[in-house]
């Protein structure tokens, strides 16, 4: 009977109710989720509820969740979704749970949907468990325990320990056991506002949130970890950008070193500084501004194309842009100018972008080699290709510019930028027209270049263009996918 009532309230569209015990139950909501899917409960007839939260609103439905029928088919949940489930279940968002159930449900009808890497829900999940991971990374790295001193005339104290973090998700239960088996023999506790742990060599207790105040602010060591710190400090290896990306400024009130930062990175700045106007930068010292590269570029004398009567192009565009479009080199008109693509490949460039609706101005615009290779005939400068070993110098201010702008999307337009970006030579007739998934996580589009349009003429111009303007119309699509 109770069966039959159940069902009947999934037809009548009764929303159903679960309030989690924790906002990071895992294993509840899987044992919910698995009866809802089994009683056939859609994910728009569920409200998930986190300890705190307002469960009244949903009043008029049905509380208890239904009991699956003896005949229920088994659940659908491959490897694959149980291990991003399960870091994604930590992440903060209020509607994390809902997303699982979703993508459980659309799972029993298509086993396979976790491989679409296009799919809204799928990417949504990825993101979430990246997060949680993250999120872990930096509780690793950046605890701090500090010595908690015994009272006065407390002799038998044991020493302790204590650590405060701020973790962006909940993710302090499920790293209790890496701290547990780093520090075992140590007494110490975790505070954070969402709950502390609390480890006595033997047991670990769970407490209260807490707030920063409740725990020390430094011990006697820690003058001499700034010591050791800044001895071991190599200013020659120092990459801002990715120091601040592996170790936030949010944590650094926690971290004793951290006071010594701004002090060591000044001093590293203005060796760099002095090293590009030398010209003597050295390629494993990366710059870390555009205006840096821009400066390094114009002392570069790495290949032959640096000898010659030029001067290096520089890209221009917004430093956080999307897109980035990448050229061969400058031309005559780019190397007069110090600008990339204002000569007829650039005007035929700005025609096709227009065309497709592509905003030039929000894109950051540039070339995987930086100077103009020419050849004098009388007054004219003639064009000539960089050599694969020349493109091969130049991709290190490429990935600079790269690692600075992080575009989401990049073009490169003809061969020689597509050898810029990946490091070997590809044929663009096999390549255009699809992603190329990069390391950093963005994609990889190549077309033909402009100048390759300039050429031809009749019939096979106009082949060409439509086949470029495709691709441009591609990457215009593939942009708004990943703006939403």
């Amino acid at each position: 009977m109770r069966e039959a009532r159940s069902l009947e309230n999934v037809r009548l569209g009764t929303y159903y109710v679960v309030q989690l015990p924790e906002p990071d139950d895992f294993g509840f909501w899987r044992e919910r989720a698995r009866a809802l899917v089994q009683c056939e409960v859609p994910p728009d007839r569920i409200a998930w509820v986190e300890p705190g939260g307002n469960g009244d609103l949903f009043s008029h439905g049905e509380r208890r969740a239904p009991v699956p029928p003896p005949d229920a088919r088994a659940v659908r949940a491959n490897k694959r979704f149980m291990a991003l489930a399960k870091n994604a279940a930590l992440h903060s968002d209020p509607d994390r749970f809902a997303l699982l159930y979703r993508l459980l449900w659309r799972i029993q009808s298509n086993p396979r949907m976790m491989e679409d890497k296009a799919d809204a829900d799928v990417r949504r999940i990825e993101e979430l468990d990246k997060a949680v991971r993250r999120d872990s990374h930096k509780m690793h790295a950046f605890v701090r325990f500090r010595l908690v001193e015994p009272e006065e005339g407390d002799d038998d104290a044991q020493e302790h320990y204590v650590a405060w973090f701020e973790p962006e998700h909940h993710i302090l239960r499920a790293n209790a056991g890496f701290f547990m088996r780093r520090f075992s023999n140590m007494h110490w506790s975790i505070l954070t506002p969402q709950g502390s742990l609390h480890w006595d060599t033997e047991t670990m207790r769970e407490g209260p949130p807490a707030q920063r105040g409740d725990a020390p602010g430094g011990d006697p060591m820690e003058e001499l970890w700034r010591s050791y710190y800044a001895s071991i400090f190599n200013p020659a290896r120092l990459k801002i950008g990715a120091m601040l990306k592996e170790m936030p400024r949010k944590y650094w009130k926690n971290m004793p070193e951290a006071a010594l930062i701004p002090e060591l990175v000044a001093g590293a700045q203005k060796r760099e500084s002095a090293m590009v106007e030398a010209g003597t930068l050295e390629f494993e010292e990366r710059p870390e501004t555009l205006e840096a590269i821009d400066k390094a570029i114009h002392a570069c004398r790495k290949c032959p194309i640096g000898e010659l009567d030029n001067s290096a192009v520089m890209g221009e565009g917004p430093r956080d842009a999307d897109l980035m479009i990448v050229g061969e080199q400058p031309g005559d008109q780019e190397d007069l100018a110090g600008r990339p693509f204002v000569g007829p490949a650039g005007q035929l460039l700005d025609v096709h972008l227009e065309k497709v609706g592509i905003d030039r101005r929000a894109a950051y615009v540039t070339n995987t080699v930086k100077h103009f290779k020419y050849v004098q005939r009388g007054k004219r400068r003639l064009h000539q290709s960089p050599g694969a070993k020349e493109i091969d110098t130049c991709r290190w201010w490429i990935e600079s510019e790269r690692a600075i702008v992080q575009p989401k999307l990049i073009l490169a337009m003809g061969a020689s930028a597509a050898r810029g970006m990946l490091g070997k030579t590809v044929s663009i007739s096999k390549v255009r027209g699809e992603p190329i998934p990069l390391e950093d996580g963005s994609e990889l589009w190549v077309t033909a270049h402009p100048s390759y349009l300039l050429r031809l003429d009749g019939p096979a111009r106009e082949e060409q263009a439509r086949l470029f303007d495709a691709d441009l119309a591609a990457v215009k699509e593939r942009l708004e996918e990943l703006a939403r």
